[in-house]
């Protein structure tokens, strides 16, 4: 798995200037652009796909926020592990520390697994200036993170990070029977990655997880690690909820890894 430069843009990857361009299905999405990315009319580049998951940016830059105060300053670097079309890399990157002026983190590490994908967040990054403070990565999060942990040397030297100074970001997909229906979302149920599939491959580290807003919290409170608080934070867009963010320290060696 390596880092990947400029990758062009396809014919998956859309910038729709009228409603009649717009799929049907996509057109409520696309009524929203300004507050997804108010950069839109600049020529934001994103994938049909992409509308139904992507971050609005007031939210993924006040998480970009939340995650630069709650999380250690020993922590250094940060890895979004679900890249998309960047919006979430994109605040990350322009996150500061308390002076305002140096960059929060000292690596940002983005990884999606789809090139059209990728090659948007690419782009829509490089309107904002920040696509060359971001290492980007084409590959699968998992084979990645099992990689860094089993066996490092097979990374070049830039994906070849201190697990004790970084965090993780994720904000996987949503699938399910549920998440959109249910009072209470059971997150064993999410699709294609359950709770628990993403614990168990994330919990060495401190992460943070994008998770529908109606999800059980009591599923999250049995993640905490002992001693440990988890904080779970409701992300809003012009007074309604649009999802929620649980930050969860890493585990501790003697803690028992989650039942699936």
């Amino acid at each position: 798995m390596k880092r990947v430069k400029k990758l062009p843009l396809t014919s998956e990857c859309h910038h729709w200037t009228r409603l009649g361009e717009v799929p049907w299905d996509l057109q409520k999405y696309w009524q929203q652009r300004h507050t997804i990315f108010s950069y839109y009319n600049e020529g934001i580049y994103m994938t049909p796909d992409a509308w139904f998951g992507v971050t609005p940016e007031p939210v993924a830059n006040q998480i970009a926020r939340d995650l630069s105060s709650i999380i250690s300053p020993s922590k250094t670097t940060v890895i979004d592990l679900f890249a998309g079309v960047g919006a979430n890399a994109i605040g990350l990157a322009l996150a500061t520390a308390e002076d305002g002026s140096t960059p929060r983190w000292e690596k940002v590490i983005a990884i999606e697994l789809d090139a059209a994908t990728l090659a948007c967040a690419q782009h829509n990054a490089s309107l904002h200036g920040v696509a060359d403070d971001i290492i980007w990565v084409l590959g699968d999060s998992f084979k990645y993170l099992d990689t860094l942990l089993n066996s490092p040397d097979k990374l070049e030297d830039e994906l070849r990070v201190d697990i004790a100074s970084t965090a993780l970001f994720a904000s996987p997909p949503w699938g399910g029977p549920g998440y959109s229906t249910d009072k209470i979302f059971d997150l064993s149920t999410m699709e294609p990655y359950s709770l628990a599939k993403l614990h168990e491959a994330y919990r060495t580290m401190d992460h943070a997880l994008y998770l529908p807003r109606t999800s059980d919290l009591r599923q999250i409170a049995k993640l905490a690690p002992d001693g440990a608080k988890i904080e779970v934070v409701q992300y809003c867009v012009e007074g309604a909820s649009k999802a929620m963010v649980a930050y969860i320290p890493a585990a501790n060696d003697e803690d028992t890894h989650m039942e699936t």
